[in-house]
């Protein structure tokens, strides 16, 4: 018994969020719209796109997502609709120019610049390392003396 709730449990957790009145009738429209929900980001939930999300905020994108499509909206401009509204923050992948940039280019300019750093720490080091003086003409033969005897 406690197998089959188990069982039951884990197979129904990945069942979508959409309820029944938020559902298109034409299978085209609905799929396109899982498709951009797919791209939008719940505000209040931890990483969850708003299709999986259970959030009131979640549910009034969708349905003002199913609105603009119904209105004949593009893919592209329904995105810009919730964006222009909620923020870029709604984007699981910010659009790649103004200040959004510095994400994408802030990790590899910090390794170029430990790697310089380093680089040059290491050629550094190798310049402070004095040559070992050549041994006076005098001490040539005491050595040979230690190092016989």
């Amino acid at each position: 018994m406690l197998k089959r709730l188990l069982m039951t449990l884990v197979l129904t957790a990945p069942v979508h969020a959409a309820q029944p009145d938020e559902v298109f009738s034409d299978p085209g429209l609905e799929t396109k719209a899982r498709q951009i929900t797919q791209l939008l980001r719940c505000p209040v939930c931890q990483g969850n796109n708003i299709d999986e999300a259970n959030s009131g905020v979640s549910r009034d994108m969708r349905l003002a997502l199913r609105e603009r499509l119904m209105a004949g909206d593009s893919d592209a401009q329904v995105v810009d609709y919730i964006k222009d509204r909620l923020g870029e923050y709604v984007l699981f992948e910010p659009e790649r120019r103004g200040s959004s940039l510095i994400m994408y280019w802030i990790g590899p300019a910090l390794l170029v610049v430990g790697l310089g750093g380093i680089f040059l720490w290491l050629a550094g080091r190798r310049r402070e390392e004095e040559p070992v003086p050549m041994l006076a003409s005098e001490e040539e033969p005491r050595l040979k003396d230690v190092l016989y005897d």
